[in-house]
């Protein structure tokens, strides 16, 4: 992807960040917006112009790299982040990742993170993997 971040308007970079989310995540940009509205008022859409928006833009990582380091960080907070690793799962997928690349990312995630927290993030993506094959993803 290439980097524009630094020359779009907000609005720009709030529209980029939609479209990035949507098609990344496949799911619906407004509707997770819309999840934050009732505790943090334009919380969502920080996050879609500063992480989908901007921080997705950046050169250097094609989207499958970018991924999964997403997946691997979620999944070292332990239980907090295994809801958001599962999520970007279905997004490494999509941007080219392997299973067996993802399990490897996990599986790595031991010597920093602990056994137990991989063993738990592992146990995330297998859900994630059923999740999906029900899907037909």
């Amino acid at each position: 992807m290439a980097d524009q971040s630094q020359t779009l308007a907000p609005d720009a970079l709030y529209e980029q960040g939609s479209k990035t989310f949507t098609s990344s995540l496949g799911t619906s940009s407004i509707d997770f917006e819309k999840s934050f509205e009732d505790i943090a008022p334009g919380f969502g859409r920080l996050i879609l112009e500063a992480e989908f928006g901007n921080a997705y833009h950046r050169p250097g990582l094609d989207l499958k790299t970018r991924e999964l380091i997403i997946v691997a960080t979620c999944a070292t907070l332990g239980a907090t982040g295994y809801d958001a690793a599962k999520m970007h799962i279905g997004a490494a997928l999509r941007a080219g990742a392997t299973r067996a690349e993802i399990v490897e990312a996990l599986v790595q995630i031991t010597f920093a993170a602990g056994l137990p927290t991989s063993i738990g993030a592992l146990q995330a993506a297998r859900e994630a993997f059923a999740k999906l094959d029900e899907k037909g993803s």
